[in-house]
Formats: structure tokens, C-alpha cells, sequence
């Protein structure tokens, strides 16, 4: 007990006496990434990377301070969102007057009490000086969904409740820490619709507790340096949300929507050159059998070229595979594609092309061709067949269309075609726990997306989200037997001289969905978030001509204090 009070007491004197930088990530379900991408897409600043968002709290700071440089061209409600990101990550601007610390010793326990519910910037404990940090909250949410259709009297609520903890030392070296612990009541299913990432977690598939549980930890170390002007390098291990590659709505290379993965990342930009590199570890296919568990690995690297108020172009590729850690795929600078051939093609090899467009004030374009192992590019030209997997996107981010201030409209189409994704054996397919890695609608498929989001002002956000998609599912009996494969499941790949080798686009039994949703997130409190959100669904199963009718509306109370 000595060595740990020792050891705490020398971290914090660390924190506290050092002239540290500040490293760490900015999470990226934090709304300040909308604006940013809302003031990227008005032209306001440049530098903004879609393709690898996950920025430091020193890039969102340097962001908002290019932002300040050209404050006269924003609207009412986005000069409230920049001073309230302001003070949330620029220390300059950080006051007495608008940052409440409860574990200080600073004011009486009613003025404690009264800031609680005040609108300033709040946490557990915070030392600082002028250029090192160390921030700790309470985090906390809760859910409470109601099923309208097609049983109104189902429902679930969840409730968690844990602490994140982030700050830099030895001046380069950040760091972050999460943990929450939450239960369950009510359906188990609904519970599930209102919050996806329940599919994410061991506990809640197992459901072997008596009271359904989950739990979610996220931890890592980023190490930063600018050796000299306009280079930048960076080295991150640990663990939190991903994503990677472009798209507004859901990304064909990294979606983000698997769970949190274990990874070594390394980020390079010097001029217009960027690189990045991923090698990260996922799990595979749940199964109640101990020794049936297994770990996958995810590897990716690009090369971009961004060039100012232009465009970005880079080229990526990525490689899915299991049964050993890979030593060839640790190296970051190696072109895994021929790598993968010398290690006797065993794994799920792919690559992209992308482009993003940013020579148009308030207008933008991007691209995204994902290309499932070489002979994908076949599929470009002439006949197409089963071994052709490939799958492409293209959008485009408006922000303030017929000159209405604070409103952005985006607008994306993808197609990915049969067999996309998948591989030889499940344990290469591009899946954890049977989520796709990929884009969420997976293979043999297509949508349409489109959403409008209102700024209301710095307290609350309005979004409105059409997506309409098509289907092709493998066709199965009423036993659950598969009967026909037709490219439309990760796990299920295409079969020599068993499965059509033609892999019509859309075969099998053929579902068209509608889906609405409609969100409203405000923020009366500083660190007291509410969102509202309304999603009704229609899916049309064109194969056994019915439909099937879905509606729920649920409340979600996120705290960070």
C-alpha cells in the first residue's frame, strides 16, 4: 500500500510541476468534430482529415484558434459553439469565472453545490500550469427506450455510470483512460436497438448473469513530436474507437461501429505527405465454447497527398488475418499486398482509392473505391463474376444550402457488390464478433443517405436522417438452413462449383428498407447532455412479397463531469 501512495504522490507532483504539452485525443463521439467539419466545409480553416479524425486536444486547439482568425465570417449560434469549445480546450481561455472544480480547495460547500447545475466547464479534479494538465470526470448516462411498433409495450432502460482520466507528461506523452459499468432492464432486444454498442460487449452476448450487465474500458499512451516545422509524428498504443477511410454516413475500410480495438498506430504528415499505419487486434466469431474463441488482427496503411483549399487523394489497403501475430504485417512501411502473396496468400488483402474535394466554399465532394483482393478491379470492365468484390461510394457535405446559416446537408451513395468482405474461412472475414469492420450495410447491397443537421445555437442540435437501402440475403428454409448462397453474409464466401459464379447484383431474398431518424441533442447544463431520437422503419421483403413495420423513441442523458 506504501509503494502505491508513493507511486500516486510522484504522478501528481508530475503533473503538477512539470512543463508538459497537451497529447492526448479528443474522443469521437465529442460534438466538437461536427463543428469543425461543418467550419472545414465552409472554408473557414483547412487541414481537416476525414479519412484518420481521431485529433489531439493540441490539433483541436490549434483548429479553433485558426477558427478565432476568422470569427466576423461565422453566424450567432457558430460564435457560441467556438467560445464553448474555447474554454473547453484551449487553457488560455479557461477561467475561474467559467471552469467549477469539485475536488479543490476553493469555495464553500454551498457554492460547490450551487455550480453543480451551472454552465460552466466541470470536473472531478484538474491541476494544471502553463503547459501541463490533468483532467479527471465522472462519467455517466442513461436510456430509456419505448418499442411503438410493432409491441408498444416493450421497453428497456440501461444505466452505467465510471470515470475517464486524460492528460500528457514527459512533455510528448499522452494519455487516457475510461472505464464504465452498467446494467440492464427490460428487453434485451430493445435494449440493443437503443444502444448498438451492447453487441460490442462479451457480458451482454454471453447472458449468463442473472441481471443483464455490461462494461466498457478504453486506455492508451499517444507519444507526439514536431522535430521540425510542418512535420508532425506520432505513435499511439492502446485502445479506442477507430475509424478509417472517407464517407459521411458509414465508411467501407473502418466504420467504427465494431468494437474498440487493441492497436499500434503511427501517423506521419510532413508538407503535403501524410501516412498513416494501423496494426490492431479484434476478436472473432462469438462462441460458448472456450476453446472455439479466437483473436483476428486488422492491419492498414495509407499514402495521401492533401493539397490546401484543393483536394486530398490517397491510396490504402487493408489485411484481415488470425492464427498468429504477423511479424511482415508489423512493418509499416511494407506494400502488404505483395507481403501477403509471399506469405503463401492466407489472408483478406484489400485496397482503396479516395478523394476529397476542397476548392468549393461550403461545397464538398468525396470518393471511396474498396477493392476486396486484386481481381475486384475486374469488375470495372467487362462481366462481372463472384470473384469480383468490390465496393464503392460518392457524396457530397453542403453546409448553409440556399444560404440558410447553421444548416448542412449531406448526401452519399454506396454500392457493395456480392462476396465483398469475405474470405475463405469466417476467421479472416472483415467482422468482430459478427459486425462488419466495413460499412454497415455489408455485402450485396446498396443505400441511400442523406441527413440535414441544424445548429439551434451552442445548447442544441437538430439532425434528420433518410437512408434507403437494398438487400440481397442469402436465402434460407424454415429450419434455418441456407438453401442458396448469394453473397449477402460476411461469414458465407463464395463456393467453387457450388454457388453461382455470376453473383447477381442483388439475388436472394431481396429486402428494401426505409428508415427515418429523428435526433435532437441540447445541452442546457455545461456537461449535462440530452438527446431525444425518434427511428421508424419499414422493410420491405420483395422475396416473400411482406413487410415489416419498426418504430422507437428513446432518451439518452449523457453526463462528463
Amino acid at each position: 500500500m506504501k509503494i502505491k501512495f508513493t507511486a500516486l504522490f510522484f504522478l501528481l507532483f508530475m503533473f503538477v510541476s512539470f512543463s508538459i504539452a497537451q497529447e492526448e485525443n479528443v474522443e469521437l463521439s465529442n460534438p466538437v468534430y461536427e463543428f469543425l467539419k461543418d467550419m472545414n466545409v465552409k472554408g473557414i480553416y483547412a487541414g481537416y482529415d476525414d479519412a484518420n479524425p481521431n485529433l489531439s486536444r493540441a490539433e483541436v486547439s490549434s483548429f479553433l484558434k485558426n477558427i478565432e482568425l476568422k470569427k466576423q465570417e461565422l453566424s450567432s449560434s457558430e460564435k457560441s459553439l467556438l467560445e464553448k469549445y474555447k474554454i473547453e480546450f484551449i487553457k488560455e481561455y479557461q477561467t475561474p469565472e467559467n471552469v467549477f472544480v469539485l475536488l479543490d480547495m476553493k469555495g464553500s460547500f454551498s457554492d460547490k453545490l450551487s455550480n453543480l447545475l451551472s454552465r460552466r466547464q466541470k470536473y472531478i479534479f484538474k491541476a494544471e500550469n502553463k503547459s501541463s494538465n490533468i483532467y479527471i470526470n465522472f462519467l455517466g448516462n442513461l436510456y430509456l427506450s419505448q418499442y411503438i411498433k410493432p409491441e408498444s409495450k416493450h421497453n428497456a432502460e440501461l444505466i452505467d455510470g465510471g470515470f475517464t482520466a486524460h492528460g500528457t507528461i514527459f512533455e510528448h506523452l499522452g494519455f487516457y483512460f475510461s472505464f464504465n459499468k452498467g446494467a440492464i432492464g427490460g428487453q434485451r432486444d430493445i435494449a440493443a436497438l437503443t444502444y448498438p454498442k451492447l453487441l460490442q460487449d462479451f457480458n451482454f452476448i454471453e447472458n449468463q448473469n442473472s441481471l443483464s450487465s455490461y462494461d466498457f474500458t478504453n486506455a492508451y499512451l499517444r507519444y507526439h513530436i514536431s522535430p521540425i516545422d510542418d512535420m508532425d509524428l506520432s505513435i499511439q498504443f492502446g485502445r479506442e474507437q477507430l475509424t478509417f477511410g472517407y464517407g459521411y454516413g458509414s465508411k467501407l475500410q473502418l466504420s467504427g461501429d465494431s468494437p474498440n480495438m487493441d492497436f499500434l498506430k503511427i501517423n506521419f504528415k510532413y508538407g503535403v505527405l501524410r501516412y498513416d499505419f494501423i496494426h490492431a487486434s479484434t476478436v472473432g466469431n462469438f462462441s460458448y465454447d472456450y476453446f472455439q474463441r479466437y483473436t483476428k488482427y486488422f492491419v492498414a496503411n495509407r499514402l495521401g497527398f492533401s493539397f490546401k483549399n484543393l483536394f486530398d487523394i490517397d491510396i490504402n489497403e487493408e489485411v484481415i488475418y488470425s492464427g498468429r501475430l504477423e511479424f511482415a504485417y508489423l512493418n509499416p512501411l511494407a506494400f502488404y499486398h505483395f507481403v501477403e502473396k509471399s506469405l503463401q496468400d492466407r489472408d483478406n488483402k484489400n485496397i482503396g482509392l479516395e478523394f476529397q474535394t476542397h476548392f468549393l466554399k461550403n461545397i464538398q465532394f468525396q470518393g471511396n473505391l474498396f477493392v476486396d483482393d486484386i481481381d475486384g478491379f475486374k469488375a470495372l470492365v467487362g462481366k462481372t463474376s463472384a470473384h469480383q468484390k468490390l465496393g464503392y461510394q460518392i457524396g457530397t457535405y453542403i453546409y448553409q444550402p440556399l444560404n440558410i446559416s447553421d444548416l448542412s446537408f449531406v448526401l452519399e451513395y454506396t454500392k457493395i457488390r456480392p462476396y465483398t468482405y469475405t474470405h475463405i474461412t469466417p476467421a479472416e472475414a472483415y467482422d468482430a464478433y459478427g459486425i462488419g469492420l466495413g460499412h454497415r450495410i455489408g455485402p450485396n447491397a446498396d443505400e441511400i443517405y442523406s441527413r440535414l443537421s441544424y445548429n439551434i445555437n451552442d445548447w442544441g442540435r437538430v439532425n434528420f436522417e433518410y437512408q434507403f437501402t437494398r438487400k440481397g440475403n442469402n436465402i434460407y428454409d424454415e429450419n434455418g438452413n441456407m438453401i442458396k448462397n448469394v453473397g449477402g453474409d460476411i461469414l458465407f464466401p463464395y463456393i467453387e462449383n457450388v454457388d453461382d459464379a455470376a453473383a447477381t447484383f442483388l439475388d436472394g431474398e431481396r429486402v428494401n428498407t426505409n428508415a427515418f431518424n429523428l435526433s435532437f441533442r441540447f445541452q442546457p447544463i455545461k456537461n449535462f447532455t440530452f438527446t431525444v431520437k425518434y427511428v421508424y422503419k419499414i422493410d420491405s421483403n420483395l422475396y416473400k412479397d411482406s413487410k415489416f413495420y419498426q418504430s422507437f423513441v428513446f432518451l439518452w442523458m449523457n453526463i462528463i463531469y
